[in-house]
């Protein structure tokens, strides 16, 4: 799907977006509607700049450590960071003090450590909560059948705010394999309250994105497509 990394990144990521632009005609939707995060976990600050200068505004990271020392002052002029590693309790402090909106809620117990934070900080924080459709053991991420619970806490948090959904597909060879993952995640945001409430839809990664913008992805995941393989 992706263009060799024999290409810049400046390359790299216009033809991202040429993708995201076809595969979003395909299925009748505004490309524009589609936000691509770019995850630049275990890259330097400097492909970021790059990514950065090459138009992208919106980054994802895994680990809050490397996020704060990457993204620590200055940060990019309107660069929003996204957390869409598992987050621990004990790091939520940390985390909130770069990380404007936190993709994996999954349990309660963080729920409330991030509100407690958030109220602390006196700031709403976007979050999403994360889903394990496929029910892989190795991933985090709810039940399906409880993320209507963890929907209900956070909108009890008077410093939380749900914006959406998130999912990991596995991994799998063919595009089209992930497809039941991502349309179970739709189905789920249906099911919850629909696109009014919960706007957000953050799945599908560079093996997949088009197949997740099918399936109705607003946000997708995309780290090997623009910065190319991890460095060692």
């Amino acid at each position: 799907m992706f263009v060799t990394e024999s290409t810049t990144l400046e390359e790299r990521v216009a033809a991202v977006r040429q993708q995201v632009t076809e595969a979003a005609i395909v299925a009748g939707r505004d490309p524009a509607s589609i936000e691509i995060v770019a995850v630049s976990k275990t890259w330097p600050r400097e492909a970021v700049d790059a990514a950065w200068a090459a138009g992208l505004r919106t980054f994802g990271e895994n680990r809050v450590q490397e996020a704060v020392a990457k993204f620590a002052e200055p940060r990019p002029e309107g660069a929003s960071l996204h957390l869409i590693g598992q987050l621990q309790t004990n790091k939520v402090r940390q985390a909130l003090r770069v990380v404007d909106c936190v993709e994996s809620v999954d349990r309660e117990s963080l729920i409330d450590t991030l509100q407690k934070e958030a109220a602390r900080l006196d700031r709403i924080v976007p979050v999403l909560v994360q889903v394990n459709i496929a029910r892989e053991t190795q991933k985090s991420g709810c039940a399906p059948g409880e993320a209507g619970h963890l929907l209900d806490k956070i909108s009890q948090s008077e410093n939380l705010r749900c914006d959406g959904l998130m999912t990991i597909a596995p991994l799998v060879d063919d595009p089209e394999d992930a497809r039941p993952t991502f349309a179970g995640l739709r189905e789920l945001r249906d099911e919850l309250g629909g696109a009014a409430s919960l706007p957000v839809l953050s799945m599908g990664m560079s093996n997949d994105f088009a197949v997740a913008i099918a399936e109705g992805a607003t946000h997708i995941r995309i780290g090997r497509a623009i910065f190319g393989s991890r460095p060692a």
